[in-house]
């Protein structure tokens, strides 16, 4: 969340940022509201308190009615502070409920822009395929292998699930560990944590209450079902002060996710847009002076996979009207697939500056006899499973309707070079 001194210093700069970011300023002037009656209350108190003072060292030096009438006064007064105090209370907690759904501020580098067709492809990587057949969609593929399952997938649990079989889960199973293992060599330190979370888990990485209907609930016991790594892996760390040498750490964790996809096409069919899938996920906190370069770093980090797929891709800086709530600064990896001619987004690389450490409390002491500091969190997909295996599986198709497995991925199944 944003500094609330921040948003009272600046209110029209965040008011500007809101409407770049496709927010609506209510929330700004909700705020506003609550802040001015929250500081007229204290200044309120605080002169109340001051005067009862003042009081408290007359009333030993007074007589008779005098007294009985000061202390007759400051009865009222300490009623009245005692009113304050509660009502400042619910102020606050007010305050802070809207101050989270205030988003972060988009770093001067970013586009301003409403939407997707506001966002620049800052690089590219690899030739679009051409085929001497015509090229089949992932689904079909899928199906005529008999590595996917659609129709048992909704039968299990509903529409937007699916089962891979045979090859089709080796493949996706030798993808997350190519992924892992690229990542360890890079430096990063594997996670693996639990796939649910409670609801302060959630509030420390921005998805609640802004994303609130996108995730599952377990009402019961008031935890989530994972909607992304980032959230348990950030939250390891919630209420942790660093040292200032402990930092970059840099983490890697694979964990499967759960979205409802509230108000989107969640039926979409084969695997482009479903409720539950796997994910590596890259998570680092790093020193504030460093984040944007460390930003670059991440991303590089994720563009390794695509490379060592040999899978045509591009990078996207997206713009404010794109931009996910919590972050400051977002990239997107979109790798091609020819079979439905399309870029799919298979990885968002974000920094977050402050915004989620804010919220979960995580800081470092720059000195040993400094005060602590936030940390700032990035985060990156390294990479969700669907769509890369839908680029994979239509960029690696054959005429006879086999798939050539890519060279990488062959030691992690046993040296098989085609699935048939």
């Amino acid at each position: 969340m944003l500094d609330v001194d921040l948003i009272r210093r600046n209110p029209e700069m965040i008011r500007v940022m809101l409407l770049n970011r496709n927010y609506t300023e209510e929330t700004l002037d909700e705020f506003l509201r609550l802040d001015e009656e929250w500081r007229r209350l204290i200044d309120e108190s605080n002169r109340l308190k001051h005067q009862r003072n003042i009081a408290s060292e007359q009333i030993p030096k007074l007589k008779g009615d005098e007294k009985k009438k000061v202390i007759g006064e400051m009865k009222a007064v300490a009623e009245r502070i005692k009113h304050i105090d509660t009502t400042v209370a619910d102020l606050e907690t007010k305050r802070d409920e809207v101050v989270l759904n205030i988003p972060n501020i988009p770093d001067d580098s970013v586009p301003i822009g409403c939407d997707y067709d506001g966002n620049c492809i800052v690089s590219s990587s690899g030739s679009i395929r051409e085929f001497n057949f015509t090229p089949k969609k992932h689904y079909e593929i899928g199906e005529d292998l008999d590595i996917i399952d659609f129709q048992r997938g909704a039968k299990i649990t509903g529409s937007g699930f699916y089962i891979l079989k045979g090859d089709g889960a080796r493949l996706e199973r030798a993808l997350i560990q190519y992924m892992l293992d690229v990542h360890h060599e890079q430096g990063y330190t594997e996670i693996f944590t639990p796939a649910i979370v409670n609801t302060a888990s959630v509030m420390g990485t921005g998805q609640y209450p802004k994303m609130k209907d996108d995730m599952y609930w377990c009402e019961r016991d008031d935890l989530w079902l994972n909607p992304t790594a980032e959230v348990p892996v950030t939250n390891m760390h919630k209420d942790e002060i660093f040292e200032r040498e402990q930092l970059p750490i840099s983490y890697t964790a694979y964990l499967p996710s759960f979205r409802r996809e509230a108000g989107r096409s969640a039926d979409t069919r084969g695997i482009i847009r479903v409720h539950q899938f796997n994910k590596v996920e890259l998570v680092k906190f790093v020193h504030p002076s460093t984040s944007y370069q460390d930003l670059e770093t991440l991303r590089s980090d994720a563009e390794a996979i695509l490379q060592g797929l040999e899978l045509p891709y591009r990078t996207m800086l997206l713009c404010t009207g794109d931009m996910g709530f919590a972050s400051a600064k977002t990239y997107d990896l979109e790798a091609h697939a020819p079979g439905a001619s399309q870029w799919l987004e298979v990885s968002s690389c974000s920094c977050f500056t402050d915004f989620q450490a804010r919220r979960a409390r995580v800081k470092f002491r720059p000195e040993p006899h400094l005060k602590s500091e936030f940390v700032h969190t990035l985060n990156g997909s390294g990479l969700a499973l669907p769509r890369t295996m839908v680029a994979v599986l239509e960029n690696y198709q054959n005429k006879d309707g086999t798939i050539t497995i890519p060279a990488v991925l062959r030691p992690y199944m046993k040296g098989q070079e085609i699935i048939s």
